[in-house]
């Protein structure tokens, strides 16, 4: 039987982590993918070096993610960190296992 806050413990599925983290982290993991879940727009006006561009609002994200490789680490941002945790979510939902969040976005990135 469930209990009453039980919802509160739903483990996530990737981890949020600061712009220091994120960059250490990408830079051990030599074979992971970045992806830039914000618009094209946005991204034409700067992305981190590598990125892919998936643009979570744009129709096809999901689509375009479940052809990839689920074994792989993935390193997501945005703008500010939201779009990129909704894409996390939708990406362990799907169960991809190795996601990290960059927490508050390109905007605290020192990429």
């Amino acid at each position: 039987m469930m209990k009453i806050f039980d919802f509160f413990n739903v483990k996530k599925s990737y981890e949020n982590v600061s712009a220091d983290t994120f960059k250490k982290l990408f830079n051990e993991h030599p074979k992971a993918v970045i992806l830039d879940v914000r618009t094209n727009e946005e991204f034409k006006q700067g992305a981190i070096k590598g990125a892919i561009n998936l643009d979570l609002i744009g129709g096809t994200f999901k689509q375009e993610i479940v052809k990839m490789d689920k074994a792989k680490t993935y390193f997501v941002y945005c703008r500010s960190g939201n779009r990129s945790g909704q894409a996390c979510k939708m990406m362990g939902d799907l169960d991809f296992k190795n996601l990290y969040n960059l927490s508050g976005g390109i905007m605290s990135s020192t990429f």
